[in-house]
């Protein structure tokens, strides 16, 4: 009977084996990519190793303690779609696995985030286990959303306190799996300490940088080194390189006052940092205040060393101003708001000092890069995936920043799929108009901004996101919010387009912007005619043109002609070739 019942346990485990062998994995290995996939640096070209955040040159610049601490991957991530259930990571760091005072998983653990379609963040829970070896596993993961069966964006924030020798990603043999390659936008560009870095954030995605990067939705690049962010000239000189959206210094909580730096010390480094700065780039600078100490109000001492090291930046900022030096604001202590309860040890912030910190920056921020949001969605600008079948939207972005900087266009037509599908520029393999486009605004230097499936929120996060930056357009032309039908209220919608037309003309200040009215879909004319009301007294309070030339595609009695219609909602050729003719008339009165 015992032998029976270890032969039957035998059989078992082979059958276990047998079936553990058949479940294949595939594994990709970042730095082998056939393009570039490491996110979060500043330099693509001339590293010494794959996940460095500065470039080889710079060991021969900066100080050695500098260069060792840009070995660690704070800042960096890892970009893909997939469709999996479950995906694995394996990876080996070159140090300690923790510190005293934080954990494991932030010093040399990962973060998994993921997109929808609809662009909004989820979390996803890792299961992993420290050893040489570090493996992370994340399981039982819904692998779609409700659009389609191409899965989702994830992001793969690495270690922020250590190096990578090496990393894999793995996924069933059968899952979808695509790397994306890196953003066109210009960075956001941090300059910093061990705060910035990282500590002592519980994981990865949990710093400051990291929450910030996701609620700006902008690339970042992490450039803080623990206690030797110093406002250094080499380094200085190095961040200059990069084409930044914006730089921020914040460096101070390095430059405490005593043996080392006196307050002049202090005041010639940002003085000297800024200068150098500015001499490379007009970019937005941000000089950020000393948030202070949570200890700070059982010593008075170091309450007063805090107060001095920001008076002698705020001289530094105003000798600055005085100098003719613009484009320039500060984030202050007041602004930061932390308490004694934001930090581990009353020096580096907890998870809640983090999002604190992250909640002041991105406040700050929007108020200087001017990309207000709001709280319903119509107002919150975000991203979109919700027919990756028909087309890539993150490629089609980087595509018309190409070309904006390339061949910039007259005319800007901005919209979803009525206008992407329609013709024109960029070229979509998917036309349901190209003759009466090519016919009627071929002439015209008209480029097509339409993106499928898009609603007002994610036309403002395209704007806010450089497609109207570096050129000078002569017209912007709108056809939007027929997708935000079903989601939101007339009100809501009028509030949203009122932030896009806003956005346009800050942007391009001396285009002619026109509106045109949403147009006509089945059994939904009444309220589109209602609604269409109402974008006309926007256009005429924000002295903006305005016309309803949807109202060819209605009959008499007010309902759509389904001639004119593939499905009650896209015109086809007849309906696009009576548009055309319109809008042309409409483009041409300049």
């Amino acid at each position: 009977m015992k032998l029976r019942l270890n032969l039957i346990l035998l059989a078992v485990l082979i059958s276990i084996s047998a079936f553990a062998q058949n479940d294949e994995t595939n594994w990709w290995n970042p730095a082998q990519n056939s393009f570039d996939i490491i996110d979060g640096q500043g330099w693509n070209e001339g590293l010494e190793t794959p996940y460095d955040r500065l470039p080889a040159k710079a060991e021969n610049t900066v100080r050695d303690a500098v260069w060792n601490l840009s070995k660690h991957t704070a800042g960096l991530k890892i970009r893909f779609r997939a469709n999996a259930s479950e995906i694995k990571v394996r990876y080996q760091v070159g140090g300690n696995l923790d510190m005293p005072h934080m954990p494991s998983t932030g010093v040399s653990g990962l973060d998994l985030y993921a997109k929808n379609a609809d662009g909004e963040w989820m979390w996803c829970r890792g299961h992993y286990s420290f050893g040489d070896t570090i493996t992370y596993e994340f399981r039982n993961i819904t692998p779609n959303d409700q659009y389609h069966q191409m899965g989702r964006e994830y992001h793969l924030y690495l270690p922020l306190y250590n190096s990578v020798k090496w990393m894999e990603v793995g996924v069933a043999d059968d899952a979808l799996f695509e790397p994306i390659p890196l953003r066109q936008e210009k960075p956001i560009v941090v300059y910093g300490t061990s705060i910035a870095q990282g500590g002592c954030a519980s994981r990865p995605g949990m710093a400051w940088t990291s929450i910030l990067e996701r609620k700006m939705d902008n690339p970042l690049i992490n450039l803080a080194f623990s206690g030797n962010g110093r406002l250094e000239n080499e380094v200085a000189e190095l961040i200059g390189e990069i084409d930044a959206k914006i730089y921020i210094l914040d460096c101070l909580p390095n430059l405490t006052l005593g043996e080392k730096y006196s307050e002049d010390d202090v005041y010639q480094k940002v003085m000297n940092t800024v200068k150098i700065l500015r001499s490379k780039s007009s970019a937005p600078i941000l000089l950020v205040e000393h948030a202070g100490y949570g200890f700070e109000s059982s010593n008075k001492a170091q309450k007063e060393g805090t107060d001095k090291l920001n008076a002698a930046q705020a001289r530094a900022f105003a000798d600055l101003m005085t100098s003719g030096y613009t484009n320039m604001s500060v984030l202050t202590q007041k602004e930061l708001n932390l308490d004694f309860d934001s930090y581990v040890d009353g020096v580096h912030p907890t998870d809640r000092g983090m999002e604190q910190y992250a909640l002041a920056y991105e406040k700050k921020l929007r108020e200087f890069l001017n990309e207000p949001k709001g709280s319903i969605s119509t107002k919150i600008p975000i991203t979109q995936s919700r027919e990756p079948g028909n087309y890539n939207w993150e490629a089609r972005h980087n595509k018309l920043l190409e070309m904006n900087k390339n061949n910039p266009p007259k005319i800007c037509f901005f919209g979803n799929s009525i206008t992407h599908y329609w013709g024109g520029k960029p070229d979509d393999p998917r036309k349901n108009g190209p003759d009466s486009w090519d016919k009627y605004l071929g002439d015209l230097s008209v480029q097509n901004f339409g993106y499928g499936w898009d609603r007002v929120e994610n036309v403002l996060w395209r704007i806010y996101h450089e497609e109207l930056d570096g050129f000078q357009a002569e017209q912007v032309v709108f056809m939007l919010g027929t997708n935000n039908l079903h989601l939101n209220t007339d009100e809501e919608i009028i509030a949203r387009l009122r932030m896009v037309y806003q956005a346009v003309k800050d942007r391009q200040p001396h285009a002619r912007v026109l509106i045109l009215g949403i147009y006509p879909r089945r059994d939904n004319e009444e309220r589109v005619a209602n609604l269409n009301l109402k974008i006309a007294q926007l256009a005429g309070e924000m002295q903006l043109d305005y016309s309803d030339v949807g109202n060819v595609l209605l009959q008499d009695n007010g309902k759509i002609d389904e001639s004119l219609f593939s499905d009650g909602l896209h015109p086809n050729e007849a309906g696009y070739t009576k548009l055309a003719p319109k809008i042309r008339e409409l483009l041409i009165q300049q």
